[in-house]
């Protein structure tokens, strides 16, 4: 008989840790993606050894892409320095020093510093933009995979149209209202 159970989630501590930092962070806009297993599967499946994420909060996302794909490097980054030094906490009492960097900057300072060839990508920083957008493009490998969250967010119009034009990306939804979307570079 098999179990309606999901298994336990080895990093819920870091969600609730970030939950708990959201609510003493006067603005803070740390929210872990809902489904970091999805992150990890997404990151095996295409067999990821360079991942980029936009959005570090406390690291909760990051540790998964690293669950999934152990032989990888992930970038991840935030600006928030408070963020940026309780993410690399995580990273190390995880044991995960090795596999994830923890970037402090804007999204498009640090993203010009990168060099190309990452097998994924996950934006989850606020509102998409397309000059982010941009960046992310030319830092993915041809048929590379984005996952891009916040597409619901008021200004996300010009970046959601862009993984629509059916020139550069093929993009799906993982969801009815349209806030996530997979989307391979062409």
């Amino acid at each position: 008989m098999a179990s309606d159970k999901s298994p336990a989630d080895p990093f819920a501590a870091v969600r609730e840790a970030t939950a708990a930092h959201r609510a003493h962070h006067k603005g803070c806009g740390a929210y872990p993606y809902d489904n970091g297993p999805l992150l990890g599967a997404l990151a095996a499946t295409a067999n990821a050894r360079r991942i980029l994420e936009l959005g570090t909060a406390l690291g909760y996302t990051a540790l998964w892409f690293a669950r999934g794909a152990p032989e990888a490097v992930i970038d991840t980054i935030d600006h928030d320095a408070d963020h940026v030094h309780l993410a690399r906490e995580q990273v190390e009492a995880h044991g995960m020093s090795g596999h994830i960097v923890v970037h402090q900057g804007e999204f498009a300072q640090v993203l010009r510093r990168l060099d190309p060839g990452y097998d994924v990508a996950f934006f989850d920083g606020f509102t998409p933009t397309r000059p982010v957008l941009r960046e992310l493009r030319r830092l993915l490998r041809a048929r590379g995979l984005l996952i891009s969250a916040n597409l619901t967010h008021k200004g996300a119009e010009a970046y959601l149209a862009a993984l629509q034009d059916g020139k550069t990306w093929e993009t799906a939804f993982l969801d009815e209202e349209r806030e996530t979307a997979l989307s391979i570079k062409l």
